[in-house]
């Protein structure tokens, strides 16, 4: 974590006492004029020095979500110089991302399917591997007309408002444990002109759902499936910033898996389909879980580094 600002210079220690601490060279208070460039090449320095891949890439992205501009426009202006307020807000930015807190928290934003999705750190930050689930999702909704779908973990509700966004007829609920998680997703489905087709639903998976009157086409989720005794090994920006309830179900992350196959039968119509992403390593345990009495494997895809990364079933009845 940072240390606080001295006179505007910036410090840093490492997250776990095992590691080595090293004092990255200061970037220097705004006294003397900096130009735009001379303050990104700082940034840049003091960001390597905190062990940031890519440090020159992030301290350019950091000084055009401070400036408000496109990357080009730091080359194109930058030996302007840099006012001292907007000096101020670059080095708390970059202190912050020194820290290891993922960018997308610092900007507030990611993009996921095309659209551009708010993100705090009360959500997963989406991925780019998750566009399978969407991808293979629409693929089962061809045909049609006006799907019902449900969302479980909506998070950030970058899953389910892809979809509607796709689908201009379709309906959907998304459910998740955390309000604040939710707060977010309707802030995102108001961004992308979604609000009316989307229901939002604090709920434990399908537990505040009537199961007696809740019939969808397709239930699609990215639950949380790393198992407990992983997490110490993920990145810092991940298990130091991101919701840990979004990251791992505990034990053997296989729980909220279990219940999406257990559960979503009672909420799908005859011959709805349930598509949910899980773990690299995970696709031959998923399987041996899946009843063949109840459910038609239509396929586990392959993400782009042909990791098996998405489950698609077929409800049988």
């Amino acid at each position: 974590m940072c240390k606080q600002l001295k006179r505007g210079v910036l410090y840093s220690t490492s997250f776990q006492s095992t590691e080595q601490i090293r004092e990255p060279e200061p970037m220097t208070s705004n006294e003397t004029p900096l130009t735009i460039a001379e303050a990104v090449q700082q940034a840049a320095a003091f960001l390597q020095d905190a062990d940031i891949r890519e440090s020159r890439r992030e301290a350019g992205s950091i000084m055009a979500h401070t400036l408000r501009c496109d990357r080009t426009f730091l080359i194109t202006h930058g030996d302007e110089d840099i006012t001292p307020a907007n000096f101020a807000r670059f080095k708390g930015y970059v202190e912050r991302r020194a820290a290891h807190e993922p960018p997308q928290y610092i900007t507030g934003s990611q993009e996921f399917y095309g659209l551009d999705f708010e993100v705090t750190p009360d959500v997963l930050i989406p991925r780019p591997e998750t566009e399978l689930l969407v991808e293979t999702a629409l693929d089962l909704l061809k045909g049609i007309q006006s799907p019902l779908i449900c969302d479980v973990g909506t998070g950030s509700g970058c899953i389910i408002i892809a979809l509607l966004h796709e689908l201009s007829a379709a309906r959907a609920t998304g459910t998740d444990i955390s309000s604040a998680a939710l707060q977010v997703a309707a802030r995102n489905a108001v961004r992308h002109h979604v609000r009316e087709r989307l229901a939002l639903v604090v709920s434990d998976c399908f537990t505040a759902l009537d199961m007696t009157k809740a019939k969808f086409n397709i239930i699609v989720s990215n639950p949380p499936y790393i198992a407990e005794a992983s997490i110490a090994g993920l990145q810092r920006e991940v298990r130091g910033f991101e919701p840990h309830v979004a990251l791992t179900p505990g034990i053997d992350g296989l729980r909220i898996i279990r219940r999406l196959l257990n559960e979503a039968p009672g909420l799908l119509t005859a011959g709805g389909c349930l598509v949910f992403e899980i773990g690299f390593d995970q696709h031959e345990a998923v399987r041996g879980l899946i009843d063949p009495q109840v459910w038609m494997l239509l396929d586990i895809c392959q993400d782009l580094q042909s990791i098996p990364r998405t489950v698609a079933l077929k409800r049988r009845f």
